[in-house]
This record gives structure tokens, C-alpha cells and sequence, in this order.
């Protein structure tokens, strides 16, 4: 077991501050870094157990609030259907170039903590699933775990819906990990095989893992929520972060480890 710990940390984009939540080990030592990319609700109850778990495996994890731009610090949509359509509505309001400049300055963020071996990867669910993929075009990113990212086949995230995912696969260095639903309505069969096809075609390093989930499957709340998909999903990211992020180069002390047991 590895005790988390919490912090917030402003940082500054050419669009704002944005308000980055920070989770890693509480003991001592250098950990890689994450990019943790949320859902269109941002810092919800779900995202903030899905980044302990990963920090609790030995990994720096920094969650962007990716409407900073647009939403006071702190702010979380509800998952009803006003926060589901604000949400949305911002997805297609913010500019593709923000997204970008949010990913770089985490990433920056990331390789100059003093607590951080400066191997970097990516993690997104939903529209943080297509901004994960869009962070992987980041030279310094060794690996991106994708979850039913949203829009890539459509090409329309950010302001305009002309996003160049698609087209900028090529530019990515690092390995991908793509997972999908295949009952999730916002990623239809064909839309699959067009991402699919497309790193074939650019020759992208990437395994694909397609399971009888629909959208949400991995969020910890609601109907959706499958909890065997999810342990099971869950293990392959620890994985596959390990073999390219590597892990914490300073022994872990668990907290209390000293103490008398009763």
C-alpha cells in the first residue's frame, strides 16, 4: 500500500490560469508524472478515486480543470443534464490550441518537480480519452492510455469542430493504449475503425482493446459503471505504465510503518 497525498497548484497558460490538481505518494522519493485528462464534468468524486488509485501505484498525477478558461477554480458539473450539456457546450467553445497549451504546461509542470523522474505519460476518459491522444503528440510523452475518447473520429473538439487528431497521429512518438466500449453510442462501430485504421496507416505503436462496456463504463457512479471491466481495465494501465513510464527510483516508506500494531 502506498498512502496518497493532495495538493493544488496554479499554473499558467497562454488562456489563463488553470487550477491543477496534484496526487502522488506521500512518502518521499521521485515518481513519474501523469497527465490525468477528466471527463467534460471535470474534478468529480469518481476522477478524484481514479487518480488515487494511480497515484497509490507509484505515479505523480496531475488533473488539469480543463474549462479553467470558462469555470471558477474548483467547479464540477453535475452529472445530470444541465451539467452534461454545459459541458458539452464547452468542449465545442474552448479553442483546440487551449487544450494543447494545457497539456504542455502540465506536462512542463510535471518534468520540473523536484519529486518527479521526469518520464511522462498521458490518461484521459471521454473527451480526457482525445485529449490524452492529442498530449501523446508531445515528443516527451512515453505512453497515453486512452478510454472511449470521444471525437477523434469526428474530428470536432474544440471551437470550429475541426480538430487535426486524426490527421496528427503521425506525430505521435510514444505508445498508445486504446480502450473502447462497444455498446458506447458516442463511438459507433465505424468510428472505431477510422481511428483504428488511421495508426495503422501512420504506423503508431498501440495495442486496442475493445470489451462489452457502454460509455462510462469506468466511472465508479451510475447505471454504467461496470466494476469487473474496470479492475480488469485498470490492471492493463498499471501495466502498461509501468513497462514505459518505469517506476520510483527512491525506496517507498509507508507512513506508520514504524508504529506499534494493535
Amino acid at each position: 500500500m502506498i498512502v496518497v497525498d493532495n495538493e493544488l497548484v496554479e499554473l499558467t497558460t497562454a488562456y489563463g490560469p488553470m487550477q491543477t490538481h496534484i496526487v502522488r505518494p506521500a512518502a518521499p522519493g521521485r515518481y513519474p508524472g501523469v497527465v490525468f485528462f477528466t471527463e467534460i464534468f471535470q474534478v468529480t468524486g469518481p476522477i478524484r478515486r481514479t487518480a488515487a488509485m494511480l497515484a497509490g501505484h507509484g505515479y505523480i498525477v496531475a488533473i488539469p480543470e480543463i474549462y479553467h478558461e470558462f469555470e471558477a477554480a474548483g467547479t464540477v458539473l453535475a452529472y445530470d443534464q444541465a451539467g452534461s450539456d454545459r459541458g458539452n457546450v464547452l468542449k465545442t467553445t474552448k479553442e483546440l490550441a487551449s487544450f494543447d497549451a494545457d497539456a504542455r504546461a502540465v506536462l512542463d509542470h510535471l518534468k520540473s518537480r523536484l519529486d518527479c523522474t521526469g518520464h511522462l505519460g498521458a490518461f484521459g476518459i471521454c473527451i480526457g480519452g482525445h485529449l490524452a491522444f492529442r498530449a501523446a503528440m508531445n515528443a516527451d510523452v512515453a505512453g497515453a492510455a486512452c478510454f472511449y475518447a470521444t471525437d477523434i473520429h469526428k474530428g470536432s473538439l474544440g471551437k470550429g469542430m475541426k480538430d487535426d487528431s486524426l490527421q496528427r497521429a503521425k506525430d505521435i512518438k510514444g505508445e498508445l493504449l486504446m480502450i473502447w466500449g462497444r455498446q458506447d453510442p458516442h463511438i459507433p462501430l465505424e468510428g472505431r475503425m477510422k481511428v483504428l485504421a488511421r495508426l495503422n496507416e501512420v504506423n503508431v505503436k498501440f495495442s486496442w482493446h475493445e470489451v462489452n462496456g457502454a460509455h462510462a463504463f469506468m466511472r465508479d457512479e451510475g447505471v454504467r459503471y461496470d466494476p469487473e471491466l474496470a479492475y480488469q481495465l485498470y490492471g492493463l494501465v498499471f501495466d502498461f505504465f509501468h513497462r514505459r513510464l518505469g517506476s520510483g527510483d527512491l525506496p517507498v516508506q509507508v507512513a506508520g510503518a514504524a508504529e506499534t500494531k494493535h
